[in-house]
């Protein structure tokens, strides 16, 4: 019996068993990246040796009785987390020889869950890009079509999963980096509300690895099911033990229903600043025509919704001013009257103290607006991005990529739009697939919830999945792409 498409809940219940061993389960893995992995190139810094050997430990260890979370689950990490003697260059040359002593805080909760970690996944250069590229590993392909990108920037891990290179992966979320690759690449993932999940060990390698606050910045699961999402949250969960001095989990409310049909959900598909493409907009309204068959309240607009107009310019305020204290580049100020994001981008680069402090001030004013809509919703349908996986695009200079539309080119950067609806405010976004577009590439939408109430969303994405017998057009279940090799390479 093959495994590698099985979910996370699957193997360990089979374990549980004795119907496979964590061994086969870990050999069937490195197989199949040994085979498939020279195109997808998501696994930039295998760790076949150490897996095997915590693989039979992980035998051992269940033959005497003991039964961890992720007892013997293969998994993976994007390179981006420190991994006691791995590499952590995130995609940066002059750090290519940069190896930590200590791992990450997220990468220590794995392995006491009892997981094994197969390796590390491929990054963009720094961690600035929607897609995954850099001059130390190479470019990552999206497993449906190697001429795109599987998004960034856990393009790896996306791309691992979608591949059947293990079962599980964590990855990271400032500008939808966990969400864009899974909407790419036909797989879950999560943002946790802002600051549920230790991020020390994540960190650039030119830093110290320290237990600090991040701006916008989380860590997050990523899965094939929506059930494993949460079953890796709960392992992920919970602030530094640096922070607290002793290990501390966190208690997350309950979903607030348990039946799809208890949901409240209002559904966006435009934004004023970029339109949706037709294949995205298509897969948004499968989603909604799922909910309300299932007899959940479906909304299209209500007046308690934070302006999106502002809160685009808000995030990416935020999210520029921070990216350019770690990695400098040259600006220039556009004229007064230019008013489009990327000319907020170009300002946010010189971004002055006053200047933040006045945009975080804004910043609270909307997460009061999010409290007041969820008083009357339960959650927000809307996209991830405008459109399926694009072609690679490795030009030089982001700011000069264009995105295509439907025909109608967009600055490259104004797709971040709908990943910084929820990543502005902080709050909790999980990603799930929903079909396929005309040519047969994954198209995923978001579901956004009420903050530090994670295990909404979460369960409005597993009721989703089940697909309930009069809902049987719900978003369509993952079709492995090791079936259809046939994109270009």
């Amino acid at each position: 019996m093959e495994w590698s498409f099985h979910s996370a809940e699957e193997l360990v219940a089979a374990m549980r068993a004795g119907a496979v061993t964590s061994v086969d389960l870990t050999e069937e893995a490195i197989a199949r990246i040994e085979r498939d992995d020279e195109v997808i190139n998501a696994i930039c810094v295998p760790d076949f040796d150490r897996a095997r050997a915590t693989a039979h430990r992980a035998d051992q260890a269940r033959a005497r009785g003991e039964d961890r979370p992720l007892l013997g689950v293969p998994v993976t990490v994007k390179e981006s987390y420190d991994m006691a003697g791995l590499p952590t260059t995130w995609g940066i040359p002059a750090h290519r020889d940069h190896v930590p002593e200590e791992d990450a805080v997220q990468v220590s909760r794995l392995k006491a869950a009892g997981a094994v970690v197969l390796g590390k996944t491929n990054v963009p250069l720094g961690l600035q890009d929607i897609q995954s590229f850099n001059d130390v590993y190479g470019t990552t392909t999206n497993p449906w079509d190697h001429g795109r990108t599987p998004g960034g920037s856990s393009g790896g891990s996306a791309a691992a999963l979608a591949s059947g290179f293990g079962a599980l992966s964590i990855g990271s979320d400032i500008a939808g980096s966990l969400r864009t690759p899974a909407h790419f690449c036909g797989v879950h993932a999560h943002k946790p509300t802002l600051g549920l999940a230790a991020s020390r060990g994540m960190v650039a390698p030119s830093e110290p690895a320290l237990p600090v606050d991040l701006d916008l910045a989380v860590v997050g699961p990523m899965a094939r099911t929506a059930r494993d999402l949460a079953l890796l949250l709960d392992v992920m969960a919970g602030p530094d033990p640096l922070t607290f001095g002793v290990a501390h989990r966190v208690a997350l409310p309950p979903a607030r229903h348990e039946r799809l049909r208890d949901f409240r959900v209002l559904v966006l598909d435009d934004h004023p600043l970029i339109p949706t493409g037709s294949a995205v907009r298509a897969g948004v309204n499968r989603v909604a025509a799922a909910l309300a068959d299932g007899g959940a309240r479906v909304e299209r607009h209500s007046p308690l919704l934070p302006d999106l107009v502002e809160a685009a310019t808000l995030y990416m305020r935020l999210l520029v001013s921070g990216s350019v204290v770690r990695f400098p580049i040259g600006s220039h100020e556009p004229s007064a009257d230019d008013q489009s994001l990327h000319a907020v981008r170009l300002r946010a680069m010189v971004c002055s103290h006053s200047d933040w402090i006045e945009a975080n001030n804004r910043r609270e004013v909307h997460r009061h607006g999010w409290r007041r809509l969820f008083a009357e919703f339960d959650a927000v349908l809307c996209p991830i991005t405008p459109t399926p996986a694009f072609p690679h695009d490795h030009h030089p200079d982001p700011m000069e990529r264009r995105i295509d539309v439907d025909g109608v080119e967009h600055p490259y950067f104004d797709q971040l739009v709908w990943a910084g609806l929820a990543t502005m405010p902080g709050l909790p976004a999980t990603a799930v697939p929903a079909g396929l577009s005309p040519e047969g590439l994954p198209v995923g939408v978001q579901l956004i919830g009420p903050m530090f109430e994670d295990r909404t969303p979460l369960r409005l994405a597993e009721l989703l999945e089940q697909g309930p017998a009069h809902a049987r057009q719900a978003p369509a279940q993952f079709v492995r792409p090791s079936s259809r090799r046939g994109g270009s390479s």
